[in-house]
């Protein structure tokens, strides 16, 4: 088992306002000691033997960081390189301070808010959006041996009890459920043609800024963690609900669409097909240090495990310096677990002016099993979606509408069970 190092962040933050970045930066990735008792105890991270999204025949049961263990950054700074596993390659001054001095800013201390400006700023606070008439948007609860999280369920109007689609929204950093649905207007989407939406909220006791701990070892294996929890929502869902039959999806924006990511590896018979944006693939991390790298430069995901292509559409801007590019190509690799298909590139331009490179990879009978978006200039936001919401790219591609279509294409040919 490796351990990652504790990390002082009240150090590193001194250290970075009296200038002295490379001691700054050694603290945070483990390769100085603070000389003082330490702000955050770092999770462990081994996950050798383990593939993503599978149990290992030993599990380390690790606990969330405790301060700002999953606070996202733009990856501006020249930090030393690192390989997937976390080990530095070297410790170079980092070239742009102001970078740092944000990362810094956003890690915060426990118990607060204080900082988390989120990706790209502050979450305003705005008035919940009117429901349609005979529409409900519910807050409920699941809880098992991992703990408890809250979650809200869109009921679309049209919903009278006959068995319709599932999808699960997973948010990312500092977004709140009612914040994600007014950004991707997915519930006005559920409303037009009548599906369910579930929203889990990722406790800010699991972590301080609210992201979901994609980057734990824990955190991606079927039935432990935060997988548990959320299959557990979806199941409880299909339980009190009338779901179509294999039409169970699941999708999420950064943090929340590498959670996404984890779960069509972890739970293949449960999600017929999951939609990335701007998110990373299973297993791409195992500890904050491989986050960043990951981040930046991406990293080394798992195998799956999976037998079968897991169908997987992927929105990724070319211009986000908060999770590289390079990540979206990650994503759809590790979703073809092994698979040759024929793929085709088309290019087009959404009404709002930003351009697309969309390619198509189909299986032997010409059935698209993957989609992956460029969107050319865009950054790390969601496509197409309402500035009513954080975190959104209005000008691109419609991302909620284009997933609910790639959804809709692959049912399962049979049910997942609700048990």
């Amino acid at each position: 088992m490796n351990a990652q190092p504790n990390i002082d962040i009240l150090e590193a933050t001194r250290l970075t306002r009296e200038g002295r970045l490379a001691e700054a930066m050694a603290i945070l990735q483990g390769g100085l000691p603070s000389g003082r008792p330490s702000a955050l105890s770092g999770n462990a991270g081994g996950n050798e033997g383990q593939r993503c999204g599978r149990p290992a025949a030993r599990i380390v049961n690790m606990m969330p960081p405790s301060s700002g263990g999953g606070a996202w950054t733009s990856p501006k700074f020249n930090v030393p390189h690192m390989a997937p596993g976390g080990s530095a390659g070297g410790l170079g001054q980092p070239q742009m301070p102001e970078a740092l001095r944000g990362f810094l800013d956003r890690t915060g201390q426990p118990g607060s808010l204080a900082g988390f400006d989120g990706l790209v700023g502050p979450v305003p606070a705005r008035a919940p959006i009117p429901l349609p008439e005979g529409a409900r948007f519910e807050e409920r609860t699941f809880a098992n041996e991992a703990g408890s999280r809250t979650y809200k369920l869109y009921i679309p109007s049209g919903y009278t009890g006959q068995p319709v689609p599932l999808v699960v929204m997973l948010h990312g950093c500092t977004q709140s459920p009612d914040d994600f649905a007014a950004g991707t207007r997915m519930n006005e989407l559920a409303e037009e043609q009548t599906f369910l939406v579930a929203y889990p909220a990722q406790a800010q006791s699991a972590n301080v800024s609210k992201c979901w701990n994609w980057f734990n070892a824990a955190d991606q294996q079927r039935d432990r963690g935060e997988p548990s929890l959320i299959a557990g929502i979806t199941r409880q869902i299909m339980h009190d609900f009338s779901v179509k039959p294999g039409q169970v999806y699941a999708a999420g924006l950064s943090a929340g669409g590498a959670a996404a990511a984890i779960m069509g590896s972890a739970y293949p018979d449960l999600y017929a097909a999951v939609g990335v944006h701007s998110g990373l693939a299973c297993g791409a991390a195992r500890d904050m240090p491989s986050a960043f790298a990951a981040m930046r430069q991406g990293g080394a995901p798992q195998h799956s495990g999976a037998e079968q292509p897991v169908p997987t559409i992927v929105f990724h801007g070319d211009r986000d310096t908060t999770v590289s590019p390079i990540n979206g190509d990650q994503v759809i690799a590790q979703s073809k677990a092994g698979s040759d298909f024929q793929t085709t590139v088309s290019r087009g331009q959404a009404p709002g002016g930003i351009n697309y490179t969309r390619t198509v990879a189909c299986d032997d009978s010409g059935h698209p099993m993957l989609e992956h978006w460029v969107l050319h200039g865009a950054g790390h936001a969601w496509s197409g979606g309402s500035p009513s919401g954080s975190y959104t790219e209005p000008k691109g591609p419609d991302a909620s509408r284009e997933m609910m279509r790639f959804f809709l294409e692959h049912p399962k040919p049979r049910a997942a069970s609700p048990n």
